[in-house]
């Protein structure tokens, strides 16, 4: 649960109705009790969780008071919501949420903070999402100096919210940060800020069962560079839209080809960060093969040319009996946070993982094969195809095994089973 600091600076994102006993002419400033409704239907109508997040009195901020620091908390870094943030009660957003597609929708707000090289990031901001300025001599624009994260809100039966492992995008950050040389957010920072950002567009946030909230962090650097160097400045920033599935197969089988060509990354290189310039590098071979009736791409090594690495934006395992296989993480592929919580859930439901060398001669005679990331959470694959042979693994749905992980995994993240893993945060 968040702290009331949190909730009492984003309060105005919820419709906020007077309890039954409460005269309907009261005042805003009153300090009657009253009861958040999250509205949970394109039609806009009305719905209720099981139990109503109650609040003890109504906290109206001005603007000369926005500081949402508790003065009983230890200091810590927090947000402050700049003029433009609205006290305006609202609707769940009014979009189609049982056709929702992975796809970008502009919500509420966005969240920015910055810092200079060699300095600490500081003071972040709640604004108005729209678009930023930079300068035509940013680093990120001249030099690709830019890192990405991405994670998910889900939201439960009862109205409140769970983010999975934000811990984990933080610290991805951090590594990744290092790399570019760049300062990065402490991970305190970072997961202070992913959940005032969701909080500020929690009616954006689907219904059970009908999707999430993808949640973009950004870190660049934004500063004016014109020789090769660090940029002088760094702006960490976070947006977020309501996403479906990934593939356009939904939970249906996608069919992948083996690119032997052109490669993801080298060793030494970026590919075991999430920076920008990993994802350009995939796009010509995965607009050929989507032009050609494939989903997508499944990389291999650069140096031998046979062992699987990973697909443009996910990672990949293959299933044999009871063995579950997936290419080690040796510099040339992003350790997944998807990847690595289905390795635990593999584990614990009795599979032996193994993380090493693959061979793409053995992915075909694998018996199910399947892909992981927080885009695609668990997606099972159909079929490979490799330097003209098409390997089929099955063409209705999950296999056995794919199958049972998805269950154990989603149902953990959407807050349907106990978290004995410790793995989600619930913001209310």
């Amino acid at each position: 649960m968040e702290s009331k600091a949190v909730l009492s600076s984003l309060q105005p994102n919820y419709l906020l109705c007077p309890s039954r006993s409460s005269s309907s002419s009261s005042s805003s400033s009153s300090a009657a009790a009253a009861t958040f409704l999250p509205l949970y239907s394109s039609q806009r109508t009305r719905f209720c969780p099981p139990q109503f997040l109650k609040l003890q009195q109504q906290v109206l901020a001005s603007a000369s008071c926005r500081n949402v620091i508790e003065t009983n908390s230890p200091p810590r870094t927090a947000a402050v919501l700049s003029d433009s943030y609205s006290t305006e009660a609202y609707e769940l957003a009014d979009i189609e949420w049982d056709n929702l597609e992975f796809g970008f929708l502009p919500t509420d707000y966005m969240y920015m903070m910055k810092c200079t090289q060699g300095g600490n990031f500081s003071k972040g901001e709640l604004q108005r999402f729209g678009n930023i300025e930079l300068s035509p001599s940013a680093g990120v624009l001249n030099y690709g100096q830019g890192l990405f994260e991405g994670l998910k809100a889900y939201r439960k039966e009862n109205g409140n919210i769970l983010l999975f492992r934000p811990e984990e995008n933080a610290l991805r950050m951090t590594l990744g940060a290092e790399r570019m040389c760049m300062p990065s957010p402490t991970v305190e920072q970072f997961v202070e800020a992913v959940k005032e950002t969701v909080l500020a567009n929690k009616r954006w946030v689907p219904p059970p069962g009908k999707g999430s909230l993808y949640i973009r962090p950004l870190l660049m650097g934004s500063g004016a560079v014109l020789g090769l160097a660090p940029a002088p400045e760094y702006t960490f920033l976070i947006y977020v839209s309501p996403v479906g599935n990934y593939f356009k197969e939904g939970v249906a089988p996608i069919n992948l080809i083996v690119e032997h060509e052109l490669h993801r990354a080298t060793p030494g290189g970026t590919g075991g960060v999430k920076t920008i310039g990993n994802y350009a590098a995939v796009l010509k071979a995965q607009s050929a093969a989507k032009a050609k009736g494939y989903s997508d791409v499944l990389y291999l090594d650069c140096v031998n040319k046979k062992y699987l690495e990973e697909v443009s934006s996910c990672n990949i395992f293959m299933v044999k009996g009871n063995v579950i296989s997936t290419p080690a993480i040796k510099g040339t592929i992003l350790p997944g946070i998807t990847r690595k919580s289905i390795i635990d859930v593999a584990r614990s439901q009795g599979f032996e993982v193994e993380e090493r060398l693959v061979p793409v001669d053995e992915l075909l005679d694998a018996d199910e094969v399947f892909c992981t990331g927080t885009a695609v959470v668990v997606s099972p694959v159909g079929s490979i195809t490799y330097k003209g042979k098409r390997v089929p693994y099955g063409v209705d749905g999950f296999g056995a095994v794919s199958q049972q992980l998805y269950s154990v995994l989603t149902r953990l993240q959407m807050g349907l089973v106990e978290d004995k893993m410790k793995w989600t945060v619930e913001l209310s």
